[in-house]
């Protein structure tokens, strides 16, 4: 994988997530402000974070504006993890919230790198920065799988039924493959292996399952915003392999 190239691709699923708010206009996928409460004028904090979505997606199409679009899609990314917590708290045995949680901070864990691949600040300051939202996406991987285990038989049901030998077992195998890399990414000696193989993993997610979704219903907003969602914690997988990359190429330079 090409050094940057999972920068790029965070960036377009965060553009792609805020035009899909402005063309359907629709509050549901964000569904992380409900905490706020009754807002006077939702559409003010839905749009603004689309909008900082947008063009924090495009400032991380080039290395120079790389870093400002970090910061900006890492901001809102927090905000609508955090958000998530008062869900959990108030039920805690629905495991899928703390997962939503964890959904939105892989991603900020994916601008916490690109912000400090950028090289702005000192090295040591990039270096401390870079390991924390490698190991925080690492702990991700592990609610990845909590989430798959938790609900085997509801993940096996987004399993194409064409996909031999059957949705059970590839909703059991993408388990399995998620606890692995979880131990791979946080003990380290085959990381880069397995930040390349979780990549390859989502983005096979998006093919087969959400790809697919909006040929069925074009006029559900949630099979657009899935492919986005998607396709964000690919990019930020991909970012994690393209970390890992550079650091083993700078150590055996």
């Amino acid at each position: 994988m090409k050094f940057d190239l999972g920068r790029r691709v965070l960036g377009l699923a965060a553009i792609f997530l805020g035009v899909v708010t402005f063309v359907w206009h629709d509050f549901n996928i964000w569904q992380q402000i409900q905490p706020l409460g009754n807002l006077s004028h939702p559409a003010i904090v839905v749009y603004l974070a689309a909008i900082v979505q947008t063009f924090g997606g495009l400032a991380l199409q080039s290395r120079r504006t790389a870093p400002g679009g970090a910061i900006a899609l890492g901001v809102v990314y927090l905000m609508f993890a955090l958000l998530w917590l008062p869900v959990f708290i108030a039920n805690p045995r629905v495991y899928g919230n703390l997962g939503s949680f964890f959904e939105q901070f892989s991603l900020v864990c994916g601008a916490l790198i690109v912000y400090a691949a950028s090289g702005f600040g000192n090295r040591e300051q990039s270096r401390k920065l870079a390991r924390l939202g490698y190991f925080g996406f690492g702990i991700c991987v592990i609610s990845f799988m909590l989430e798959q285990l938790l609900n085997l038989r509801a993940t096996a049901d987004f399993v194409p039924k064409w996909i031999p030998p059957g949705q059970m077992f590839w909703s059991v195998v993408t388990t399995i493959a998620f606890a692995l890399g979880a131990i791979a990414l946080l003990s380290g000696p085959k990381a880069l292996l397995a930040a390349r193989l979780i990549t390859a993993m989502i983005l096979g997610f998006g093919l087969f399952v959400w790809l697919p979704a909006p040929f069925a219903d074009r006029h559900d907003v949630n099979n657009w915003a899935g492919n986005g969602v998607n396709l964000a914690i690919a990019g930020a997988a991909w970012v994690v392999a393209d970390f890992l990359y550079k650091r083993s190429s700078a150590t055996s330079a």
